[in-house]
């Protein structure tokens, strides 16, 4: 696929900015209730994985995964709607920050339990083999996930079947609040995945144009019968684990480094002159677009009471 421009990745990686931020002011304005875990300064990594996908592909997110959401297609104002818990499209709020899901769009949703989402990503990467149209499975997870008994054996099932699985590793290097240099011996993680015979990578997730690299390649070997990938891309997260969450355990001056290396700081020192007159007038219709689709979700009916028990049990 070819390289898009600097102000589109620019706007996509906006966009996702905003409605993280935006969702948080809901949050203080107590329209939205619950805690929700923001993907802040890890936007690059939806965004060049993505473009690699086809309308036949499923993907499987973490409970961090608006971003992923929003670079998959789905409408702005029905995740705002869901997330404020009225009846979207999407879950008709049922599923919330944590669980919402989009099937028309392939997007096969998120899942609050750490690695949970692998074994579900390699049951789709299972469907699409027998059904034989070429289709992958891609499936994030965090750093902390590869820890989980639960994610070594769905590689395993994966590698062993040479299944069309892509597994991306965001690596924000907090497992919640633990270092994962403190849990795991090895660095990079992606060496792990020799261990089941998968191939692997360790890229920038801070650069989209290197993500989508990285995942093109794994989407070309998933697709012509190759079997698994995993792509470790590398990046921190310029908020808590949660909404709520004061990062006290992280040293001084970390987040506010980080803010230097996050990839809309780079985009926007990439551009220069050149493109700086361009990049503000996106800054606008972002900040249009992100109110307009509030407004709409606004407009959205509270779910019914009466059909609360819908989707529960087998009719």
């Amino acid at each position: 696929m070819d390289a898009p421009s600097l102000p589109e990745t620019y706007r996509a990686i906006l966009t996702i900015r905003r409605f993280e931020e935006r969702l948080l002011s809901l949050h203080q304005e107590g329209l939205i209730q619950g805690s929700m875990h923001l993907c802040n300064g890890q936007e690059a990594i939806p965004v060049g994985a993505c473009r690699e996908l086809r309308a036949d592909d499923a993907l499987t997110a973490t409970y961090r995964g608006h971003g992923w959401a929003i670079a998959r297609g789905l409408p702005l104002p029905d995740l705002f709607a869901e997330l404020m818990g009225r009846a979207s499209p999407l879950c008709g709020g049922r599923g919330g920050s944590a669980y919402l899901c989009g099937a028309p769009y392939g997007f096969l949703g998120e899942n609050s339990i750490v690695g949970a989402g692998v074994p579900i990503a390699a049951g789709a990467a299972l469907a699409a083999r027998r059904d034989g149209a070429g289709a992958v499975s891609l499936v994030s997870i965090g750093d902390g996930a590869l820890n989980q008994g639960a994610v070594g054996e769905a590689l395993n099932f994966a590698a062993a079947l040479a299944l069309p699985l892509v597994v991306v590793v965001e690596n924000n290097i907090y497992s919640e609040m633990t270092p994962i240099k403190e849990m795991v011996a090895i660095d990079p993680l992606a060496q792990r995945a020799a261990g089941f015979g998968i191939p692997s990578v360790t890229v920038d997730g801070n650069d989209t144009a290197v993500v989508q690299a990285a995942v093109a390649e794994a989407v070309a070997r998933a697709r012509s019968g190759g079997g698994p990938t995993l792509v470790e891309a590398m990046t921190e997260r310029l908020v808590g684990h949660y909404t709520g969450d004061a990062q006290q355990y992280r040293p001084a001056g970390e987040v506010e480094a980080a803010k230097t290396r996050e990839p809309l700081t780079r985009l926007r020192a990439a551009a220069g002159q050149e493109l700086g007159a361009e990049l503000a007038v996106v800054d606008e219709e972002v900040e249009a677009t992100i109110e307009s689709a509030v407004q709409e979700a606004m407009g959205y009916p509270r779910p019914d009471p009466a059909g609360a028990a819908l989707g529960v049990y087998v009719d």
